[in-house]
């Protein structure tokens, strides 16, 4: 790993945090977005504490994009009497139903509480994760329409809002959230290789680096197999061609083109955890 420290928490974090808290004692169910190529490292600490004595579904999104044997020996791991778990690719359709039916179990014991009753209650639900976890694009899929601004970058939900998604739930979005201070910078690397840390904070050079190194070390042939033997960026730069005036390698052109290929999948289905 390379030295330069990353560290990223914009104001607004701190408010949704704030925010979150706030409205907890409304809440019956976490909804918990993980990116499932690098889902532990999706795990923020600081929505764990809050999500502490709640009823936790968590979403291990975008496994299409991941290893998929792997993503589900770690998400058994996250099944216990409170919690229960999903691994999906948000964008396809009927997973909003799944989702909906995993709601309603975890609430089932207060359901027929109040059912015994005579009173029919909503089941209310907020949803965290990491920025560029594909929340929104959860949201808008359990919503049946764009309800929620989307976006292939961090921070594109800035505050939170509350929709119903029928069979009498309703969820709350949140602001994709860090922690204050990514002190494991193993954990701050693979987020920033996922593209939830800003891009433009982080020396592209460095970071692809670094996953080229990890990438190696873990999916050898689908790395050798995507650049066909290079196994540095001067390597893949001459490779691809990418030079600039005087014929000089453009490793930042290089860099950037192999952190691409990762978040658009093209070298393979990768789980970095």
């Amino acid at each position: 790993m390379t030295n330069s420290k990353i560290n990223w928490f914009p104001g607004h974090m701190t408010k949704a945090l704030k925010e979150m808290k706030s409205i907890l004692p409304n809440i019956d169910v976490i909804l918990y977005v993980l990116d499932s190529r690098a889902p532990i490292s999706s795990i923020n600490p600081s929505l764990n504490k809050l999500a502490q004595g709640k009823k936790i579904l968590y979403v291990f999104n975008k496994l299409d994009m991941a290893d998929e044997g792997k993503v589900k020996t770690i998400a058994e791991k996250f099944k216990t009497n409170e919690s229960d778990y999903l691994c999906i690719n948000s964008t396809m359709s009927g997973t909003s139903n799944l989702i909906k039916n995993k709601i309603l179990v975890l609430v089932k014991e207060k359901i027929e509480k109040y059912k015994q009753k005579g009173i029919k209650i909503t089941v209310r639900a907020m949803v965290v994760g990491i920025p560029n976890s594909g929340k929104s694009t959860l949201i808008n899929n359990l919503c049946g329409k764009a309800k929620t601004i989307t976006g292939n970058k961090p921070g594109v939900t800035k505050g939170m809002q509350w929709l119903n998604i029928g069979n009498n739930i309703e969820i709350c979005d949140t602001p994709g959230t860090l922690y204050p201070n990514l002190n494991d910078q193993k954990v701050a690397k693979k987020l920033a290789f996922i593209g939830s840390i800003k891009d433009n904070i982080i020396d592209q050079i460095d970071l692809a680096n670094d996953l080229i190194s990890i990438l190696i070390n873990q999916y050898k042939n689908e790395f050798e197999k995507r650049y066909n033997g290079a196994k540095t960026l001067e390597e893949i730069a001459t490779k691809r061609g990418y030079v600039i005036a005087g014929g000089e390698k453009d490793i930042e052109r290089t860099a950037v083109a192999v952190i691409d290929d990762f978040r658009k999948c093209r070298i393979g289905r990768i789980t970095l955890d």
